[in-house]
């Protein structure tokens, strides 16, 4: 880190506190040659998510279109909004951990079927009859099949 005031790439670290977001450190140097004080501000690089569609075009990933898609696969099911939550917030914690800069639509639509299957079967299936865009009865009726015969 240079020193603002003469350019000297040394000091050392006088005071270290949280901000109040809790988002970054605050850091007041003090430069090891001309030794005027300056402050630095640390925090974690967050690097964007880029989610593939399936027309190939990319959008940034938005934890709130799989929670939108969730509420509208469990409504009037005994589906809690803080399960809701938990899934999204999983999703994105599982692309997170990968390092994924980008990461498949499909891949993302396949997690949240896999973590519905295990909370509530009938919202699985309506979110899988969106998701996989069901043709017709024969489809839907295959999908639960394909259910019943993983129990």
């Amino acid at each position: 880190m240079k020193c603002p005031y003469c350019g000297y790439e040394e000091s050392k670290v006088v005071d270290s506190r949280s901000t109040e977001d809790n988002i970054s450190i605050r850091r007041r140097r003090e430069c090891l040659k001309c030794a005027k004080r300056y402050t630095t501000y640390e925090k974690i690089e967050d690097l964007p998510i880029l989610v593939i569609k399936k027309d190939s075009s990319r959008e940034f990933f938005d934890k709130s279109k799989i929670v939108n898609g969730l509420i509208k696969a469990c409504e009037k099911r005994p589906v809690s909004r803080k399960q809701i939550e938990s899934i999204s917030e999983e999703i994105e914690k599982n692309i997170s951990n990968q390092m994924l800069t980008e990461v498949k639509s499909d891949y993302i639509g396949e997690m949240v079927m896999d973590s519905l299957k295990n909370v509530d079967e009938v919202s699985y299936v309506r979110f899988a009859s969106v998701y996989r865009q069901f043709k017709d009865v024969n489809t839907f009726i295959d999908e639960v099949k394909k259910l019943m015969s993983d129990k």
